[in-house]
């Protein structure tokens, strides 16, 4: 997030194209609507092949590893 004078510049947490906002008119997000963008951001890593490893949080991606095999 950046600001262009008065303006805020917001990004789509998936990427996209920044939009202006007014400060008084953001707010944070709840709880709610941030497990529903974590569970979006892991659902679209899934479907890419990128697995979990790099959200924070996931369990290790090779279990063998961490028995020592």
């Amino acid at each position: 997030m950046g600001h262009e004078g008065p303006y805020l510049q917001l990004r789509p947490l998936g990427g996209g194209r920044e939009w202006d906002a007014a400060p008084a008119r953001v707010r944070p997000l709840g709880p709610a609507e941030l497990l529903s963008a974590r569970v979006a951001e892991a659902n679209a890593r899934s479907r890419t092949g990128l697995g979990l490893g790099g959200i924070r949080g996931s369990p290790h991606t090779d279990g063998a590893k961490d028995l020592g095999r």
